[in-house]
């Protein structure tokens, strides 16, 4: 027995409680409580209260509620114990749409779009469904639906399917190694080419950040021309040698790697990392590397140009110098670059491998 009603009772009183300890302290539990609902908070100091001998009235002037608000979830109680104090089932507003109309939404939404267009956006799904099922539907409600079936027709994601070559992973593994286990006494680097950096500068000057406020940069803007450039990372210093490039070809790429033969001491084995770049497997540059036999190739497989170490390095290139930058014309992009270069060779480290986040990381 939880709680006691008490008889002989004149008509019109107040009922009066009695609580067991047990119902008590998980009453205060559920006032104290700062997950408890407001309402279920207010319910339980009204039953409090009338265990206390309190009034309805003295309840009612205490949490400033009515009288009839007292009178209803004390008598509540005082009938059906705590269950007394939830909410009552309500029947709610009948269903407007049936399941016909959901159907229809999510079969929709999750097939082509009509020609021309390329996605669906809640309005022309809600045109489609009303063509089909003779029902009119708002773009809301399509936006309700979607939502609560977590669908987002209109939202796409940029997806690369990989080639299905048998030695993909033998190949990514060859790559890896070679990062994680350096042979002896040999170079080991990583080259590619970043081309068609465009030189821009804006038509009105940024306004700085202010609080609560970032820089503010012009969309408009003038091209002064475009600069390609051709690096080596040397993966165990993490110092990076780079060359503007006015073609990117095999002729151009040889006399890159014929700059690095004569930089490194003879004797050396030079083990390097390259992409499937056109420039990279043309008959020219497979040619020259067979007349140098102390040059070893690890091809990344492909679609997977991101092994490549150096895409790290123009990763950091393009956040901090390209994509907000302002170049007055092409010299003025091409020496920020190799300031930039400079700067990062005096306080150049490898990267290491790691298996958390992103595949590699700063040392």
């Amino acid at each position: 027995m939880l709680f006691v009603v008490k008889g002989g009772q004149r008509a019109g009183a107040a009922v009066a409680v009695v609580l067991e300890t047990e119902v008590r302290e998980r009453l205060v539990r559920a006032v104290a409580s700062v997950k408890s609902e407001v309402r279920a908070v207010l319910r339980a100091r009204i039953v409090l209260a009338a265990a206390d001998g309190l009034t309805n009235g003295a309840i009612a002037r205490e949490l400033a509620i009515s009288v009839n608000t007292v009178r209803k979830w004390r008598g509540r109680f005082a009938a059906r114990g705590v269950d007394g104090l939830r909410d009552a089932q309500r029947s709610g507003r009948p269903k407007v749409y049936g399941p016909e109309v959901r159907m229809a939404i999510v079969a929709t939404a999750t097939s082509a779009p009509l020609h021309p267009e390329a996605t669906w956006s809640h309005r022309a799904v809600a045109r489609q469904v009303a063509g089909t099922c003779f029902a009119p539907v708002s773009a809301s409600q399509v936006g309700r639906i979607l939502t609560d079936l977590d669908l987002k027709p209109h939202k796409v994601r940029g997806w690369l399917t990989r080639r299905d070559t048998p030695d993909f992973w033998q190949r990514a593994s060859e790559v890896c190694a070679l990062y994680l286990d350096p042979p002896e006494g040999a170079v080991v680097l990583s080259i590619d080419e970043k081309t068609a950096i465009a030189a821009r500068s804006r038509r009105h000057p940024s306004r700085p950040v202010r609080p609560s406020e970032p820089v503010r940069q012009e969309f408009e803007y003038r091209r002064h021309g475009t600069v390609s450039l051709v690096a080596a990372l040397d993966v165990r210093t993490g110092e990076v040698l780079t060359e503007v490039i006015t073609r990117n070809d095999a002729l151009t790429f040889t006399a890159f790697l014929y700059q690095l033969e004569r930089a490194i001491a003879p004797g050396r084995e030079i083990h390097v990392v390259l992409d499937n770049g056109s420039s990279h497997t043309a008959r020219h540059t497979k040619a020259w590397l067979a007349a140098h036999p102390r040059w070893h190739v690890r091809w990344t497989p492909p679609h997977a140009s991101w092994l490549n170490q150096v895409e790290l390095f123009f990763s950091a290139l393009s956040r901090r110098v390209l994509r907000h930058g302002d170049f007055a014309d092409r010299d003025d992009l091409i020496e920020k670059l190799e300031t930039y270069v400079t700067r990062h060779n005096e306080t150049a480290k490898p990267y290491r491998w790691t298996y958390e986040g992103t595949p590699f990381k700063a040392a």
